[in-house]
């Protein structure tokens, strides 16, 4: 078995596939998470940037990548490019190469654009979680620093480390988002597991300090029931409060209801001022202000 060596790569490192011969230059590390480390490189010869990673076990990154193989097979726009292996000072150790996601995580992409954008960015996010799940997966390991959020409020998934096939164990969680910390099912992969994950995010990104509140149970006592009582005394949680109270009870009779049901009770684009979604702010005030100098040019040409 094959483990990459602690001290990563610097920038400047080119990496070499083996059997594709792609040759990529990395410009800084992005990110270092249970199972390996994802680098922000340049493909020689193209413009385009991508997200790298190598992990530090070469059996759960080659599981990680028969994933994303089948998922690219069955998902539109698919997140992996390719994958090799490189030969570096530890041995031969192998990579896979993603879309690289311009975008913050979503914890504080909602902290800077405000909650009213929870509305959009959820819809999206659960869309994406239908997809996975009608693709027979589970995400398991979903929490904000795994979800990336473009300036127009699109959304991405990152880290497919903890995906697992329905019916399987979780193979990654983080305690708050798990619904065993609660005592609220098991860790058997279904897609209300996602579902009760989510709504525990949507509680952290809205009024953490209720969901501080509810953990600081004994874990033996300790259950979703702690979260309901959260959902009834927040007045920061009370509208999105019906869609919740369901995903943590497990009555959504899958990801499509969930979707559905939040578009009806939750999303509004009014909540972003009609059309922001396609048009953000900046791009708003820009066009305003062209306007003006616009008029100030032709006003000063006739007046000459």
């Amino acid at each position: 078995m094959t483990t990459l060596s602690n001290s990563g790569y610097p920038p400047g490192t080119v990496i070499t596939g083996k059997w594709r011969k792609s040759r990529y230059i990395v410009e800084r590390m992005l990110g270092k998470g249970a199972n390996g480390r994802v680098y922000l490189v340049q493909r020689l010869g193209r413009t385009e940037r991508y997200a790298l990673k190598i992990g530090f076990d070469t059996l759960d990154l080659q599981s990680e990548i028969n994933v994303l193989n089948t998922l690219k097979e069955q998902m539109p726009n698919p997140y992996l490019v390719e994958a090799d292996d490189h030969q570096d000072s530890s041995g031969e150790v192998p990579f896979y190469v993603m879309r690289y996601i311009e975008g913050s995580q979503l914890q504080r992409f909602i902290r800077s654009r405000g909650r009213e954008w929870l509305g959009l960015v959820g819809l999206k996010l659960l869309q994406k979680l239908t997809a996975l799940h009608r693709s027979g997966y589970i995400f398991g390991d979903l929490k904000p620093a795994n979800v990336m959020v473009t300036t127009y409020g699109q959304v991405e998934l990152i880290d497919y480390g903890g995906v697992s096939a329905v019916g399987r164990s979780v193979k990654q969680f983080t305690e708050w988002y798990d619904r065993g910390y609660w005592n609220a099912g098991s860790r058997t992969g279904d897609e209300a597991y996602d579902l009760f994950s989510f709504a525990v995010m949507c509680i952290q990104l809205l009024d953490e300090e209720a969901l501080k509140s509810a953990s600081a149970q004994l874990p033996q006592v300790r259950t979703a029931a702690d979260l309901q009582v959260a959902l009834r005394k927040s007045p920061q949680l009370r509208p999105y409060a019906s869609w919740l109270s369901k995903a943590l009870a497990g009555e959504f009779a899958d990801s499509r209801e969930a979707v559905n049901h939040w578009r009806s009770s939750v999303y509004s684009p009014s909540q972003l001022d009609g059309g922001l979604e396609k048009t953000p702010q900046w791009l708003k005030n820009s066009f305003v202000m062209s306007l003006i100098v616009l008029g100030c040019a032709v006003y000063l040409f006739l007046r000459t």
